[in-house]
């Protein structure tokens, strides 16, 4: 929908009125932790006539479920950085009727950073808790504008069901992002329809016993003395511009009851550590297949476990509905396979839910990517259904790529259905453990979509959103989250990564305002690196995660794949200026780049034909990753005449191999996470005769260069690698050759590929002027 609102707000800042929270101090802004809650309002109002349309924005600090008449409108706001708030659009119209109406908003309040949120460095007031803010304007009978904004008019209550009791205070950074939710509806009578029999998002819901909702007016120095946005510390909140999400209902495949032995391990706060205690230590003394509904029993030495198989990997919203007496407590956890082992870094996330006695219904307020969902109760319950709502980004012009052999088709599809389930409100690493916006991931999610959706908004938006550097120039390692949150140390390749992105919608759209917008954080990524570099023009003893690949390449001392990253940044940056007409910009990067290009020969075995990973004290070291002469290649460090014979080094001879991933030795279990820590690597190859294979990721790289060099059609046979990932039953892609999450958007090269080098479809200029 068209925004047609302007910068300033009609609608008020509003929150229930909470006695705990108390104003702080307006010179000194708390970036504590804040404590986590869940607000819900309502507004009724009056029509003579349904009005033609009825255009709504709103947002909210941390995240929102509107309904109008009871019915589900939409939910956001977007991820976003505080300061650069976004707002989402409604027309209310459709789901109006003449006589009284009522808006029902739910607000979550997360209060600690996760992979999807970051808290606000908050004034005295605003920031320290949650808050939203609406306004809808219509024009009446008479043809006098008129508007319904929030303010002290609404009835609000902080929700008495939320819970705040399965956070995991051992959450490791990387693995424990997603939130998890837990929801006591025995606790919840002046919310659900326990008390009233009547949902209170209804019409005919009393709210009379509700408080009314409290203006919230921003404290600080300069501060406007106003309850409107604009205000500190969200910024001037901007509209998105993306599509509605899809919304699709997908029904388990299987369902599964077992018996197991023991009590529920209740000391371990996260639900989806409880589940994986009850899996790994608990023995299964029964397992039946059944259907919905289905019955639990309850008693003291054992408990039950309900195993749902949604028969792919889905990414959604859960629903689910129990009959059961008051107080019974279901804990879920939500995995991409079946627990056989413990979680990597620990089981993080789940959702809790205690029964109000009456015939429960429940939706998750965040999205879960899945394919199993395991449920304990030690309770006596009736699970009457289970489904998820699927709530993708929707993709047009009915792209599809066919051809003579079934298995390229499958893989083209694949490829769609993963970056589909990782394409969200902007594009993440997968649906499951982290849903997180990490800023070089994303490059594979963007030329998916380039090559098979017409619409571009989230290619922009996950840029723009990921534009969000530290104050040296560098772009955190995932954005709009805890990592971004933390401040901490960042990949540096990643930021490499996201210009590319850049520089590739630079090509498909030729924006001449978008563009231009981003290029000052790309030179400011390019100029990060400048103190790494020497007089040979190289980069040396790059400091921070410089992660390449998940293969085994060498990252530390002097490295072929950062140098040729930074170079293929370079050459690109300096493009896009020319473009611009920037001369100075693009004679500058062509300069490095032509330095970099010298130095960068020191990197080139000729009796191999190929160019090794690193140099150790000016002295070029054998082993050779795939990567390191792809880069060359697609960074503009080979000379043509080399194409040939370096395109057939990096595909003859070449073995997977992994510092982090694979069988740890028997005798140091965690070895591997050890090494890749402290960069202590030791080959378990011949590093003069083979050559490593990039990961699903970097492959993109390596399948750019053998089509640079002539040689495209081989990627039709090298694309058959990712036939692995779908005969081990799933419909998308892993995460690396040998395990991982089972739907990684970095992973789905093989669609791009069929399109744009197999097919050759592409662009010659930017915009397309020339295809």
């Amino acid at each position: 929908m068209q925004d047609l609102f302007g910068q300033s707000w009609n609608g008020h800042w509003i929150w229930p009125a909470d006695p705990s929270i108390k104003p702080g101090n307006p010179i000194s802004p708390d970036r504590g932790e804040r404590s986590p809650s869940l607000a819900h309002f309502r507004k009724t109002f009056a029509l003579n006539n349904v009005p033609v349309q009825m255009p709504a924005r709103l947002t909210a600090d941390s995240r929102y479920r509107l309904k109008v008449n009871g019915v589900l409108i939409g939910r956001g706001p977007v991820r976003s950085q505080p300061r650069r708030l976004c707002y989402d659009i409604y027309d209310l119209a459709p789901f109006l009727v003449a006589g009284r109406n009522v808006i029902a908003l739910e607000v979550r309040y997360y209060g600690r950073s996760n992979s999807l949120w970051m808290p606000a460095v908050g004034n005295a007031t605003l920031g320290k808790s949650g808050i939203t803010v609406f306004e809808a304007m219509y024009t009446d009978h008479a043809g006098t504008q008129q508007w319904v904004v929030s303010d002290d008019t609404w009835a609000a209550t902080l929700c008495g069901g939320f819970r705040d009791d399965a956070h995991d205070p051992n959450a490791s950074l990387v693995g424990g992002g997603v939130p998890a939710e837990s929801f006591d509806a025995s606790d919840c009578l002046n919310i659900c329809c326990a008390s009233q029999k009547v949902n209170w998002s209804e019409l005919n819901f009393n709210d009379s016993h509700w408080d009314r909702a409290k203006k919230v007016t921003p404290i600080h120095m300069g501060g406007p003395g106003r309850s409107n946005p604009p205000s500190d510390p969200y910024g001037a909140m901007i509209w998105h511009g993306l599509a509605p999400m899809t919304d699709a209902l997908r029904q388990p495949k299987t369902v599964a009851i077992e018996q197991a032995e023991s009590a529920i391990k209740t000391g371990l706060a996260s639900p989806a550590a409880r589940v994986e205690v009850s899996v790994l230590q608990a023995k299964t003394l029964s397992r039946t297949a059944v259907n919905f509904p289905t019955s639990t029993t309850s008693k003291s030495s054992y408990h039950t476990r309900i195993v749902i198989d949604m028969g792919r990997i889905v990414a959604g919203y859960v629903a689910f509905e129990i009959n059961a007496p008051k107080g019974a407590q279901v804990d879920i956890s939500y995995q991409e396979e079946p627990i056989t082992t413990p979680a990597h870094f620990g089981a993080h996330g789940g959702t809790r839910y205690i029964t109000s006695g009456h015939q429960d219904r429940f939706v998750t307020s965040d999205r879960q990517g899945f394919r199993y969902a395991v449920l304990i109760t030690d309770a006596a319950i009736t699970m009457r259904d289970f489904s998820v709502t699927e709530a993708l980004y929707p993709w047009q012009g009915g792209h599809q790529f066919t051809c003579d052999d079934p298995a390229l088709n499958r893989l083209y599809k694949a490829g769609l259905r993963t970056v589909s389930l990782n394409s969200w409100d902007c594009f993440i690493d997968c649906p499951s453990r982290e849903q997180r916006a990490w800023a070089g991931d994303s490059v594979v999610h963007l030329m998916t979509h380039l090559v098979a959706n017409d619409d571009r908004a989230l290619c922009w938006r996950n840029l723009e959103l990921c534009a969000s550097p530290r104050a040296d120039g560098l772009l955190p390692m995932s954005a709009a989250g805890d990592v971004e949150f933390g401040e901490g140390f960042t990949i540096p390749d990643w930021s490499l990564h996201w210009l590319h992105g850049l520089y590739m919608m630079y090509l498909h759209d030729g924006d001449r305002d978008r563009v231009p917008a981003l290029m000052s954080v790309a030179e400011g990524v390019l100029r990060w690196f400048l103190p790494s570099c020497a007089d040979d023009g190289l980069l040396h003893d790059v400091p921070e995660w410089c992660l390449i690949d998940w293969s085994s390449v060498y990252s530390r001392g002097t490295s072929a794949p950062l140098n040729g990253l930074w170079a293929r940044g370079l050459i690109e940056f300096a493009q896009m200026a020319r473009w611009l007409g920037d001369l100075g910009r693009a004679n500058w990067a062509e300069q490095l780049h032509a330095n970099l290009s010298k130095g960068f020969e020191a990197f080139w075995d000729e009796e191999r034909g190929l160019y090794v990973d690193h140099i150790v004290d000016g002295v070029p070291q054998p082993a050779a990753n795939q990567i390191s002469t792809a880069i060359a290649i697609v960074a503009g460090l080979a000379p043509k005449d080399r194409y040939s014979r370096a395109a057939q080094a990096i595909t003859r001879n070449v073995v997977e191999r992994s510092w982090l991933f694979g069988p740890e030795p028997a005798d140091a279990p965690g070895s591997r996470f050890r090494n890749v820590i402290t960069s202590n690597f030791i080959p378990d190859w011949d590093v003069k005769t083979e050559i490593v294979s990039a990961q699903p990721f970097m492959s993109y790289i390596v399948h750019d260069a053998l089509a640079q060099a002539g040689a495209a059609g081989q990627l039709t046979d090298l694309i058959r690698r990712w036939d692995r990932f779908l005969d081990s039953g799933y419909d998308s892609f892993g995460e690396i050759w040998m395990g991982g999450s089972h739907a990684h958007g970095w992973s789905a090269t093989p669609t791009r590929d069929l399109v744009a080098h197999v097919l050759g479809l592409g662009p010659n200029a930017p915009g397309y002027a020339r295809a």
